[in-house]
Formats: C-alpha cells, structure tokens, sequence
C-alpha cells in the first residue's frame, strides 16, 4: 500500500502543479503561496485535533524555532520563487528543474550535517544537472523571450537550494518527530512571517483580495487542497509503509505526470529537448535516491 500511496501523492501533486499554472495567470506568486499556506495550515490543524495529537508542549521550544525557521525559507521563501518560476517557464519546464531538489538535499546535507555520497550520487547529481541545462536550451514558451526563460529557471534553481535548506537545517528534528506534526509547526512558522509581510506592503489590500471567493478560486482553492494538503497526507503514508528509497522515486515521477498534464491541459508542447531533459533528470534522481 505504501507504493500506491507514494505514486498517488506525485499524480495528486502534478494535478495541484497544474491548477497552480492556472492561478498564476491571475493571482501574484506571494498571494498564491500565502493562500495556499493558510488553507493548508487549517487542514493541518484540524487533521491535528482530529487525531488527538497535540500542536503545542509536545516538543523543547528550540525545535519549534528550527521548524519555524525551515518553513519561512522552504515554503515562504521557496514557494514563492516556484510560483514565480512556474509563471514564467510553464509547467513542463518547471518539473524538469524541480528534479533538482534531491541532489541540492544531498549535498547540502554533506556540508552541514555529515552525511556522506556515493559515487553513484554524484553520477546522479551530474545526469540531473544536465536534464536542467537541456531544458535551459528549449524553446521558450509562446511570449517569453530567452533571456526571460532563463532567468525563470534560475528563480526555480533557487527554489529548490531554499526548498533543500530549509529541509537540511529541519533534518534533525523531523528524525525524532511525527512528521504530520512538524509540518503542521512548520506552516505556522511560515504564517508568522507572511501575514505580516501581506499587512505592511504597500500592496496589502490586492494580496488580501485573494481570500474573497472569486473566479479564481476555481484554480487556486483545488490546488491549495490537492498539493499543499491531500499529496502531503500521501507523501506521509507513503513513507511510513515503504522503503524511503521507493517513496522519493516514486514520488518524483510527478515529473512525467506534470508533463503529460501540461501537454493535454495547457497545451504545452511535448518536445524532444523536454523527453531528453525529463529522462536525464528522472534518471538523476533514481541514482542519487539508490545511491
């Protein structure tokens, strides 16, 4: 079961990557994020109460300063590059360059916690490197010039780095915790530094809209639920009933699905460069997650 739970959260994220594209053509990168964390968040909470587990005095409170720090760099800070990053590049090319996270958490993990890499890791980590770097020489989508594609996959480069940190730097704590409870802690952490962050811009009142039931929500709200809450829930189970190695290759397949939806539901084209960039990367993150 732990197999069919982990494929389930890749196929629930690509739809969520999809509906996200959508949104994006209305709603900025923040609004999008910080309405998708708040909805989360409440899930969370509720999922919490629902199991009778508790949110707070559960842990020392250096651990929830660490978890609060990972979540306003890994969903804060990360989040909002991806959305950026998705807006510009489209989805296709969005999940080939978010292959980059398992290789950024490796070496990351090297530098700052001790953990060591294999040679068939760092082999991995170059396929994946190269999957980006095809994908950098693809087309641009229709009305974004080179330059502009570029720069929307360095903002997704830095996603995945600030995605990659804030897990490295939570690593410790997530090895001794429940895990659906730390994610709840961190989402809260996040909200600590996003709300305030919407209330003092100067565009506070256009960041607020989004929380008013609008066209939009047709998009936003299915996605805030399907990738930042029900593929989480997966992803969880996923892990708990089978090989951690299993789990993240499975999980990463939401690169094929993302680029089969995107073809069929944006009509992004299919195109060799994007077969050969998903192939090399997908392969990537099977040797360094095996590694």
């Amino acid at each position: 079961m732990g197999k069919l739970f982990a494929l389930l959260s890749a196929f629930i994220w690509a739809v969520a990557v999809i509906l996200f594209k959508k949104s994006g053509e209305k709603v900025p990168p923040f609004s999008l994020n910080l309405f998708r964390v708040v909805i989360s968040a409440i899930l969370l909470v509720i999922t919490l109460a629902v199991m009778d587990e508790p949110l707070w005095g559960r842990a020392p409170l250096r651990d929830y300063i660490i978890l609060f720090l990972s979540g306003i760099i890994a969903i804060a800070i990360s989040d909002t590059l991806f959305h950026r990053s998705l807006n510009i590049v489209g989805a296709g090319i969005s999940a080939i360059v978010d292959c980059l996270y398992s290789p950024m958490v490796v070496i990351l993990a090297f530098l700052f916690i001790g953990e060591r890499f294999s040679f068939l890791q760092i082999f991995g980590m170059v396929f994946v490197l190269s999957g980006i770097i095809v994908a950098g020489s693809h087309e641009p989508p229709e009305g974004v010039d080179p330059r502009r594609l570029t720069i929307g996959i360095l903002i997704g480069v830095l996603a995945m780095i600030t995605l990659a940190v804030g897990i490295v730097i939570a690593k410790p704590v997530l090895d001794r915790s429940p895990v659906l409870w730390a994610t709840t802690v961190r989402q809260i952490g996040c909200l600590v530094v996003m709300i305030p962050s919407a209330l003092l811009s100067p565009r506070r009142w256009e960041i607020l809209r989004t929380f008013k039931p609008s066209r939009a929500w047709k998009f936003s709200l299915p996605g805030s639920i399907l990738g930042s809450y029900l593929a989480l829930i997966f992803w969880i189970t996923g892990m708990k009933y089978t090989l951690a190695g299993t789990a993240a290759i499975l999980n990463q397949s939401s690169t094929i699905f993302i680029l089969i939806f995107a073809t069929l539901f944006l009509h992004e084209r299919f195109t060799t460069k994007k077969l050969l960039a998903s192939a090399l990367s997908f392969s990537g993150i099977i040797m360094v997650t095996l590694g």
